[in-house]
């Protein structure tokens, strides 16, 4: 394994719908489902949020009887890191080969228009890295412009949350939009699986991106399959 390799998981610090009274926030698996996989092969991580400091998690994702949950839940330094991300005007995009954005509907509001976290993501795209991200996360693709002008999800195969997964949680009219159709807007080859909430990835190269929350590890190990196996 290539010792430098690092990966740079993004969340979400956003909390609020606008008229449900439940916090929203990152969804706990996607981040640690992700990082179980990367794990086996001793890969370096930061996490980072829009604001840093504290990121917050989706009570309705706090699953600790999902052992995975529970083992990196109550890991000390992956809560340290939950509870201290860094800024993204902290980051060096040099430092990292793979970044990847957790979901959660906080996303929704504060991803998409993050000039630096854009950057970032152009930036390790542009050095030959992998960018992946998962569910509502999907959202802090839709406006990543790459270095020859081009959005890095035109005419490339993605999935992300889909319209009749919102519908089904009742949450289609809280967004602010829906990300299916953001990303057929921005003129992205969306797919996604026949029936919803199962796992189901679409890799286009060196973007790798999954539907839902139980998609999560899915992508980690196409990543790694991606670094290690060409």
């Amino acid at each position: 394994m290539d010792p430098k390799v690092k990966v740079l998981i993004v969340c979400t610090n956003h909390t609020d719908y606008p008229s449900r009274p439940h916090k929203t926030g990152l969804w706990l698996s996607e981040a640690t489902h992700f990082y179980d996989e990367l794990a086996d092969r001793n890969i370096g991580y930061d996490m980072v949020s829009p604001q840093g400091g504290h990121i917050p998690i989706d009570q309705k994702s706090l699953d600790l009887k999902d052992n995975i949950n529970d083992k990196w839940y109550h890991n000390p330094d992956f809560r340290h890191k939950l509870e201290n991300s860094l800024r993204p005007e902290e980051i060096n995009p040099a430092d990292y080969q793979i970044i990847y954005f957790a979901g959660g509907h906080g996303t929704m509001w504060d991803f998409p228009e993050n000039k630096t976290l854009q950057e970032t993501t152009r930036q390790i795209y542009d050095n030959g890295g992998m960018v992946a991200a998962v569910c509502h996360g999907v959202c802090a693709l839709l406006n990543v412009t790459l270095s020859d002008g081009t959005l890095l999800v035109d005419n490339r195969q993605v999935t992300g949350y889909s319209n009749l997964e919102e519908k089904l949680v009742r949450l289609d009219e809280e967004v602010p939009f829906l990300l299916e159709d953001a990303l057929k807007k921005k003129n992205a080859l969306y797919s996604k699986s026949l029936i919803p909430f199962l796992p189901y990835i679409e890799v286009d190269e060196r973007l790798v991106t999954g539907q839902n929350p139980l998609s999560s590890r899915k992508v980690g190990r196409k990543v790694l399959e991606e670094i290690f196996e060409k």
